[in-house]
Formats: structure tokens, sequence, C-alpha cells
């Protein structure tokens, strides 16, 4: 089988490119940064350089395909302030693939989506695929760029091509480059039992977990169909006591009540306006008593079932962390763990 991977220099490309690779497929790599390439290591596979903008790029990277990988996102959803961006990449990119695939006779096209296009229930009841977005869109701009572009792969469904989206929850793992979701890890191992917890919760999964689903979603996955990709839900207190287990410090104990959330945001709001950075904008903190939990059946019926559990995913990405250099032990890291 001959693949395409569209963002194979990032979190999830690098691993699906690894797999792909493990199990003898010919993999042509799609990047748009060569800074990235030590996610891929030493492996065996063809590089073009290019972007989502360039149909004649995209149609090349198509040619002599069996199958797309649509890797390649916009992903950061705790920082989605580069509005333009999201949707050039996020929408335009995806219509721009799409149109290559379909012109070169590409068999099949995989997806990567997000669960953040999924609705949030009520209570602490997992959402399933059926379960419409459901969250103010200028709020969450990078779940509404992902909503669009699901709109335009059921537009090419109905044309008739043959398309799977998978909708991965939270992604953690080694390897995060960019320390999106990583960031729980790298804040919690910095902060410690001061990282304060709220009354909500999540939904998570192992990259590699992932990784695998794409290559089964190939054979198994039916086309037109939208997959959750979920491992477990776990309450804030649950998240990030494991999370403290794996960095070995201890667990959370500052508790912030539900009516604390909104003038938080809004303290995030001024700061990111002066121009500071934060680990979370403030529309993810205002989500923080939500139960944000999905339902991944249909997903184990069909396609797989997740093999790493939780702890060692953290405690892997852990790892990753500290021997690349993302866990600082500064002075003020060292007088939090001795309080």
């Amino acid at each position: 089988m001959k693949a395409l991977v569209t963002g194979a220099t990032g979190f999830v490309g690098s691993h699906l490119t690894r797999l792909l690779i493990e199990r003898g497929c010919s993999v042509r790599a799609l990047y748009r940064s060569e800074k990235k390439f030590s996610a891929l290591g030493d492996l065996d596979y063809e590089a073009i350089a290019g972007d989502l903008d360039d149909i004649a790029i995209l149609e090349a990277a198509c040619a002599d395909c069996d199958v797309v990988f649509h890797v390649a996102a916009k992903a950061d959803y705790w920082k989605d302030d580069d509005r333009d961006a999201l949707w050039r990449i996020n929408v335009h990119g995806t219509r721009n693939l799409l149109t290559a695939a379909r012109s070169a006779g590409v068999g099949r096209v995989i997806f990567t989506s997000s669960a953040s296009t999924i609705g949030i229930c009520p209570g602490d009841a997992p959402a399933d695929e059926s379960v419409a977005f459901n969250l103010p869109p200028e709020r969450f701009w990078y779940a509404f760029s992902k909503v669009k572009a699901e709109e335009i792969v059921a537009e090419f469904v109905a044309d008739g091509m043959d398309i799977v989206t998978l909708n991965p929850t939270v992604i953690i793992g080694p390897g995060d480059l960019n320390a999106i979701s990583g960031s729980f890890v790298i804040e919690t191992a910095r902060w410690q039992w001061l990282t304060p917890l709220s009354s909500g919760g999540l939904a998570v999964i192992d990259v590699r977990d992932v990784a695998r689903a794409h290559v089964n979603a190939v054979e198994r996955g039916r086309s037109g169909e939208r997959y959750i990709l979920n491992s477990a839900n776990l309450s804030y207190r649950e998240w990030f006591g494991l999370i403290a287990a794996a960095c070995g410090v201890r667990a959370p104990a500052f508790f912030m009540p539900d009516w604390l959330l909104e003038p938080t945001a809004r303290c995030i709001e001024l700061l990111r306006a002066l121009g500071f950075q934060t680990p979370m904008d403030a529309n993810q903190t205002r989500l923080g008593s939500a139960h944000v939990y999905f339902d991944g059946a249909k997903a184990q019926r069909e396609i797989f079932t997740p093999s790493i559990d939780i702890e060692t995913s953290l405690k892997d990405t852990f790892d990753w962390y500290e021997r690349n250099g993302y866990i600082k032990r500064d002075l003020l890291t060292r007088l939090i763990g001795l309080l």
C-alpha cells in the first residue's frame, strides 16, 4: 500500500508514519517545516515539501497513492488566537486536499478531525457521534473550524468519494513537540500540588492508539462515518492525580470553585491582551466545570480497541519531555516541592 500522510512531522502524523512503515507500507510525507524532521528519525520515506494552499503540490503528493491520511491541521486548541490561520489550514486546506485526492483517483481518505466537533452532554453523560456541536463558535474557533471541515468532507462523500473521519479526544503520549495536550504534564511537573483543579473532566487517548486506529480504518472503517477515538473519561481530580504520579510529584490540592472560573477566564483574556501567553485560553477555562466525556464504543466495535492505559501513556509522556529538556527544575519548582 502506498500512502500519503499530510502533517507527517506532527504529533499524530509522525507516529502514524512510523507505524505505516513498520507495517510495510510505502509512505510519502507532506511537510511544511524541516525543523520537525527529528520526529521521523531515520525512517525510510519520501518527503515532499508543501502547503495545503498549493493545489499543484497536493496533486503531485496524492499521485499514485492508494490512501491519503489527512492529518495536517492547526491544532493549537488551547490558544486559537489566529483565527485566519485556523480557517485557512483546517477548512480551506481540507477542501484543497480532498480536491487533489479526487483528481488523483485516491481510493480512500482517512480524515483526522477532533472530538471537539461533537457536542457536550448534560451532567457527566458521554457523548457519541450523534450529538451535534453545541458550543458557541465564536468562543471555540478551533472546534468550529473542524466542524466546517467535516461539512466539506460530507460534501465530497455525497459526491461519491470514500472518506472515513476519525475524532480523537485529548491526545497524550511521547513526541508532542508543540506541547499541546502535553502542556498538562509540563505544567503539573512545574507547579505540582499548586496546580488548580476544577469540577469537570475530560476524555483522553494515547497517540499510539490513535495511529493504530488510523491504520485499521483503511480496511475496517465505513465510508462517510465518524468514529470517536477514546480510551478513558476522567474527572480533573483523577486526571491530574495520574499526571502527578507520572511526574513523581504530590497531587494537586488546590480546588477552584465553579464560580471562580469566569473571573479567571477574564484575567486570562486581560493577560493575553497584554501579550502574555498562558497554558490555556479563557474559553477552555470556562469549560472547567463541564464533563467533556465521549463514548468511543462505535470505534471499538468496528476499528480497534485501545491497548495503552493512561497511566503508561502519561509516564511515557513525562519521560520523553524530561529527556528532551521540556521539564524545568528551576528554583521555583524546587521550592514548591519542598513546601
